[in-house]
């Protein structure tokens, strides 16, 4: 795993497997923490994230050698912007699932991810650019209370 840090946000990349994801969705949450996003927003993120880098571990990259997951942050005014990139497999139909609510008995496991991502962002959008798969998270972050 690797973590870059600049004025502007920070960029972490790490293998498509279990571990490394774990620890680089951990590193994120981290520095977030770090510049000062609430640990209740940081809990939704760190949710959010593991859900859709886990897809990209077992579905993008299923059968095939695993590539990197590349995850740059940027806080902005009033929200914070992730942008996730590999190089796996597209979204099938080249789309977003609806992450519509389904029916518990009807759900294989696992089947509530982009429900919930759905649920934690404030927007999401994906794109195929090339041989890249393109997933920009946006959360909307509460104002600071003044001291």
């Amino acid at each position: 795993m690797n973590l870059d840090t600049d004025r502007a946000g920070f960029l972490v990349t790490f293998s498509a497997n279990d571990l490394e994801a774990r620890e680089g969705i951990r590193a994120i949450a981290g520095q977030l923490r770090q510049q000062g996003i609430s640990e209740e927003r940081t809990g939704d993120v760190e949710i959010a994230l593991a859900e859709a880098i886990n897809n990209v571990v077992e579905h993008a990259y299923a059968g095939v050698e695993a590539g990197q997951i590349h995850v740059s942050c940027h806080l902005r005014a009033g929200r914070l912007e992730i942008r996730i990139h590999d190089r796996g497999r597209p979204m099938p139909g080249g789309d977003l699932p609806s992450g519509e609510p389904a029916e518990p008995a009807d759900l294989p496991e696992g089947g509530f991810g982009w429900f919930l991502i759905r649920q934690l962002a404030t927007e999401i959008k994906y794109e195929r650019r090339g041989d890249k798969n393109l997933l920009w998270l946006r959360f909307d972050l509460p104002e600071k209370p003044d001291a």
